[in-house]
């Protein structure tokens, strides 16, 4: 979580330990069945334990009378005893594990849905490091929290209350005399809770550092060797790493030393027991057998006691990393969208009175754009680096929403739109290539829905993609390995746009589309695409003006803002902006 994030979460009322806590156990309701064989299963180990002491009891009893013949049942009994006692222990971790388990893949299903519907404002502030420390590291620290700590949570307090309501029941004059340093163990466990959630934050806040470094590492792992940047990204990690040491280490301080801590505090109250027992037996009120079965009973209690203090930190641990992973779950998804409905666009697109800022403390990356594209023309949109061109049409498929002013498809407001039916009109090829780890035709298909097999090869063949699976054994079953890596950047651009043209969408944008391909190649693909941009309003972002001499229309941005339109020719012409970008790039 970024610092921000971390004082909203604490400040918040909603990400409480108690009502974090409560919200995680809404996730076991679902499973309450298995659930309640595991509570079955902490009765009987809590049942041994009374079993124990009675058995203990009862041997004093018959043997102080010189009755023997018990001692011929005492294997039995034993055996018993331990048959219900790990009985019960099986029950009580397996089934509230199983229930564990169906929590972390709901939560994590829930998460990753989540993810995909975020705005991408979300994108831009969170890494994605942070994101999937979330998505596997915290929220497996879930697991312990509602499966292993409820169980002993549960099974030891059911212990710890009915053993001290039986040595009620023997003496409540020793019991009260004994429970006088509950008030030290109780204020303990609650300041020892409040370090570990703060300790359990820091610790998930270094993991998410130490994921985001590496994966930005091995990502860029090319860059990185020929910069000779390893020991710079060594040390980065090592700093990462460290705090992570370093929070860690206080958490196991912190539940190294409770423990003992409230161990010695429960060795007052009973060496004042003891003390009491001691007086009462000299002036003959108690007898000694009386102290023995006593004894018996309140020694099984710090057991029990060390047992719910080993769960205190996984339990802050969960509550922590629940708070997190819940205030993701309540970020708010980007806008549905209106209530229009729209099947198929003819293309018309309008951008009216435009302006954009990333944020309202930072200058307008857009201003007053003001700009009409008839239905199935093709739109060439130039300017040096910064001017504006991605970021005007990142907010056709609403990435972002202006800051002012409209954008009208076919005369309605995008906004207006469902936000389904509006990208549903659209396809794009962008300079970040993305080719995912399945095969060729996969990634041609993603998303595509009610298409042949004929479509995605005639798709393939137009972009050249049957160009060079051609010579491979698998041709468009050809794996392309993680981020397709085993792929040129070139064959990446092409299966990116053939999966642009497979959609046959009435819009399309080319965001330097065909930047990572040779001249040759680029002459191929264009040739292909001036057929298939016909019949649709095409918006084209490229530095190479050579791509966009036969667009109907030439935006030329500069600075955020239109500072000429025409075609080539009359721009030409003109002597202004565009013929300076084309006298700079072919030395004219």
């Amino acid at each position: 979580m970024s610092t921000d994030s971390k004082r909203n979460t604490v400040a918040d009322p909603r990400y409480a330990p108690g009502t974090v806590y409560r919200r995680l156990l809404s996730y076991v309701w679902p499973h309450w069945r298995m659930y309640a064989f595991g509570v079955v299963g902490m009765l009987l180990y809590s049942g041994s334990q009374f079993y124990t002491v009675r058995l203990v009891q009862l041997l004093a009893e018959r043997l102080s009378v010189g009755d023997h013949h018990i001692l011929k049942w005492l294997p039995l009994m034993m055996m018993g005893l331990f048959v219900l006692r790990g009985l019960g222990d099986f029950m009580a971790n397996y089934f509230p594990g199983w229930v564990g388990r169906q929590v972390i893949k709901s939560l994590r299903t829930e998460l990753f849905a989540k993810y995909m519907t975020l705005p991408t404002g979300y994108y831009d502030r969170e890494s994605s490091g942070q994101m999937l420390t979330r998505l596997t590291y915290t929220i497996e620290l879930l697991a312990e929290s509602v499966t292993n700590s409820v169980t002993v949570l549960f099974r030891d307090s059911i212990t710890v209350a009915g053993l001290i309501g039986y040595l009620f029941y023997l003496d409540w004059k020793l019991t009260c005399a004994s429970l006088m340093v509950a008030p030290l163990i109780a204020a303990m466990v609650r300041g020892v809770n409040q370090r570990l959630r703060r300790y359990s934050a820091r610790i998930m806040q270094s993991v998410s550092d130490v994921t985001r470094v590496a994966k930005e590492a091995l990502d860029a792992h090319r860059v990185v060797k020929v910069f000779n940047a390893q020991r710079h990204l060594a040390a980065t990690l090592e700093a990462a790493n460290e705090r992570n040491r370093h929070s860690n280490m206080r958490l196991v301080s912190v539940r190294s030393s409770s423990n003992p801590i409230v161990q010695m505090i429960s060795v007052l109250g009973l060496a004042t027991m003891l003390y009491i027992a001691w007086l009462r037996i000299e002036v003959g009120s108690m007898e000694v057998k009386s102290l023995a079965t006593y004894l018996a009973a309140l020694m099984l209690i710090p057991e029990a006691l060390k047992r719910l203090m080993s769960v205190v930190g996984p339990l802050q641990q969960g509550i922590a990393a629940g708070a997190d992973v819940f205030t993701a779950l309540d970020t708010p998804a980007e806008p549905a969208g209106g209530e229009r409905v729209m099947v198929r666009a003819r293309g018309e697109v309008e951008f009216r009175g435009l302006s954009f800022a990333y944020a309202s403390d930072r200058p307008a990356v857009l201003d007053n754009i003001n700009l009409r594209v008839p239905a199935g023309s093709t739109v060439a949109i130039v300017g040096r680096s910064g001017s504006g061109k991605s970021t005007l049409v990142s907010l056709l498929p609403r990435f972002y929403d202006p800051s002012a002013g409209q954008i009208l498809l076919d005369g309605i407001d995008i906004r207006d739109l469902s936000l389904h039916d509006l990208r549903a009109q659209m396809s794009m090829v962008s300079q970040e290539i993305v080719v995912f780890d399945d095969t060729i035709r996969n990634n041609i298909l993603f998303g595509a829905q009610g298409v042949s097999d004929a479509d995605v090869e005639a798709a393939a063949f137009a972009a050249h993609v049957s160009e060079f699976v051609a010579d491979m054994p698998l041709k468009l079953d050809t794996p392309t390995g993680d981020r397709g890596m085993q792929l040129s950047g070139g064959q990446r651009q092409r299966i990116a746009i053939a999966r642009a043209l497979l959609r046959n969408t009435p819009l399309l944008i080319l965001d330097e589309a065909t930047s990572s391909l040779d001249t040759a190649a680029e002459r191929h693909i264009q040739s292909a695409l001036e057929e298939l941009v016909k019949n649709r309003t095409t918006f084209i972002i490229a530095h190479r003006l050579s791509t966009i001499e036969h667009a109907d229309l030439i935006v030329v941005m500069q600075e955020g803002r239109i500072v000429e339109t025409g075609t080539h020719t009359e721009l030409l012409a003109r002597a202004g902006a565009y013929a300076t970008l084309h006298r700079l790039q072919f030395n004219v």
